[in-house]
C-alpha cells in the first residue's frame, strides 16, 4: 500500500491521531465534532488557562456545552496540552489560530506562522495537515508547503498532504454548526484533497472539494467580501435617508418584500467578529502586491468603519435637539458584544463608540449580560458592565444601544430611559410613536 492508502484507511477506520492547533471558537468546535465522530483528538494551544479547563471537562466558549466536554474528556476522545512535541504523534493536524489585523491594517500572520514553525519540528512521512485559518489567496501553498514539506525534504501529495479548508464558524448560531455546515477542502494536489476530504468526511456532513488551495482561500474570502459589501451599502443607504428625512428600517423592509433578486441586510453602528471586518482586507492587501486597488473592499471598509463615528454625530445631534450637550452627560451603552446573544468583543464597534464617546466627554458606562468587563487594547481603557442596569438607565441621559441582546427588557427600558438612540431598531415600528427614541 501507498503511503496515500495507509493513511486514507487509518482515516477512514478513525484510528488515526488527530491535533488541532489553537482552541479558540474554531477550533474546539471542531474537535469536539471529531471527538465525537470516534477520532481521537488532541487539543493544542499556548493558552495554559485553556488546557486547565479542557482538562477538567470545562467549556470556556457558549456554543460548547461543558457536558460535552466533560464525556469527551472521560471517554478519552480528547486531551489537551501545551506542548507541541505530541506532534510528533500525529496523523492529521488541523491549524485553526486566529489572523486578525496589525493596527496599521496588514494582515498579522504571526499565529500562522508560529503554529507552522511548531509543527515543523515533528513532521514525518503520512501526515495530513489542513489550515483553517482565514487568509490571503496563496498562504497553504507559498507559507506552509515549504516550511512544513520541503525544508522536511518530504513531498507533497505522496509523503504527506496539504489542504485548505476554511472555518465558517457563526457564534450563538444553532440552526448551522460545525457538523452540518458544508466544508470547502482544496488541496495542493489532486492527492491532497482526496485524504483531507477522506478525514473530515468521516465526521462532517458535507466535504466540497474544489481544485486547489487558491480557490478555497479565495472562497472563504468572497462569502464574507459580499456581506462586507453589502453591509456597506445599508449602512450608506442609512445616511443618505437621514439626510433625505426617510426611513431606512422602512424602506428595507419594503424592498425585502420582493420574493427575487433581492438579499435583506441592515444597517448598524458598524462590523464586528472574526471575519467580516478583516477577512476583505486580506484580499486588499494581496491584490496590492499585484497593483490592484480592490476599490468595492476599499470603499465599503471606509464606510463601516465610520459607522461608530456617525452614531456618536447622531446621538450629540439628538441630544443637542433635547437641550443636552453631550460632554459631562452621561450615556449607557447597551451591548458591547458584536452581535447578539453571544459573549464575543472580537472588533465589535462598541468598543469604539465607547471610545468616541468618552473624547466628546460624555461620562460613560456600558451594561452587556454576556462581558462583565471590556478591555479596549489600542486606547488602553477598560470598563466593567454595570451591575443594577435598570438604575443606570434611569441615571442615564442617553441610552445607546449598539448590541439587541434578546435578555434585555426593552418595554421597561423605554419606559425607565430619557432618551434612547437605537443603533440595531430593537424597538421597530415602536420607535415611531416614541419620542424618546431616535433610530439610526
Amino acid at each position: 500500500m501507498t503511503i496515500k492508502d495507509t493513511l486514507t484507511k487509518k482515516l477512514q477506520d478513525k484510528t488515526a491521531n488527530i491535533a488541532i492547533l489553537g482552541m479558540g471558537y474554531v477550533g474546539l468546535p471542531l474537535a469536539v465534532v471529531f471527538g465525537e465522530a470516534g477520532f481521537k483528538v488532541t487539543g493544542v494551544d499556548p493558552d495554559q488557562r485553556k488546557i486547565e479547563s479542557l482538562k477538567q471537562g470545562v467549556s470556556y466558549i457558549p456554543d460548547v456545552k461543558t457536558e460535552t466536554i466533560a464525556a469527551l474528556v472521560e471517554s478519552g476522545n480528547l486531551t489537551a496540552t501545551t506542548d507541541f512535541s505530541v506532534l510528533k504523534d500525529m496523523d492529521a493536524v488541523s491549524i485553526c489560530v486566529p489572523t486578525p489585523l496589525r493596527k496599521t491594517g496588514d494582515p498579522d500572520m504571526s499565529f500562522i506562522l508560529s503554529a507552522t514553525d511548531e509543527l515543523a519540528k515533528y513532521m514525518h512521512k503520512g501526515m495530513v495537515v489542513v489550515l483553517e485559518s482565514t487568509t490571503y489567496p496563496g498562504t497553504t501553498r507559498e507559507v506552509l508547503l515549504p516550511k512544513l514539506g520541503d525544508e522536511n525534504g518530504l513531498t507533497v501529495g505522496e509523503d504527506w498532504f496539504l489542504a485548505f479548508s476554511p472555518e465558517r464558524v457563526d457564534p450563538g448560531r444553532e440552526d448551522w454548526t460545525t457538523i452540518n455546515t458544508p466544508k470547502v477542502m482544496g488541496g495542493i494536489t489532486a492527492a491532497c484533497s482526496e485524504v483531507a476530504s477522506a478525514w473530515y468526511g468521516g465526521a462532517i456532513q458535507t466535504v466540497f472539494p474544489v481544485s486547489s488551495a487558491e480557490a478555497a482561500e479565495m472562497a472563504k474570502l468572497l462569502e464574507n467580501t459580499f456581506r462586507m459589501i453589502n453591509i456597506g451599502l445599508v449602512n450608506e443607504l442609512a445616511i443618505m435617508c437621514e439626510r433625505l428625512g426617510v426611513d431606512v428600517w422602512e424602506v428595507i423592509e419594503a424592498a425585502a418584500s420582493k420574493p427575487f433578486g433581492f438579499m435583506k441586510f441592515t444597517p448598524g453602528p458598524g462590523l464586528g467578529g472574526h471575519c467580516i471586518p478583516i477577512d476583505p482586507l486580506y484580499l486588499s492587501w494581496k491584490m496590492k502586491s499585484f497593483h490592484y486597488n480592490a476599490r468595492f473592499i476599499e470603499l465599503a471598509s471606509e464606510i463601516n468603519t465610520n459607522m461608530p463615528r456617525y452614531v456618536v454625530s447622531r446621538v450629540l445631534d439628538a441630544m443637542n435637539d433635547r437641550g443636552k450637550p453631550l460632554k459631562g452627560s452621561r450615556v449607557l451603552v447597551l451591548g458591547a458584544a458584536y452581535k447578539p446573544d453571544i459573549d464575543d468583543v472580537r472588533e465589535s464597534p462598541a468598543l469604539d463608540v465607547i471610545g468616541l464617546l468618552k473624547q466628546k466627554g460624555a461620562q460613560v458606562e456600558y451594561h452587556d449580560p454576556y462581558i462583565p468587563r471590556i478591555h479596549h487594547e489600542y486606547d488602553g481603557w477598560q470598563m466593567d458592565s454595570v451591575t443594577d442596569l435598570m438604575a443606570a438607565v434611569r441615571a442615564a441621559d442617553a441610552v445607546v444601544i449598539v448590541t439587541n441582546h434578546k435578555a434585555y427588557d426593552y418595554p421597561a427600558i423605554l419606559e425607565a430611559a430619557q432618551f434612547i438612540f437605537d443603533g440595531r431598531n430593537a424597538y421597530g415600528r415602536l420607535a415611531k410613536d416614541s419620542p424618546k427614541v431616535v433610530r439610526l
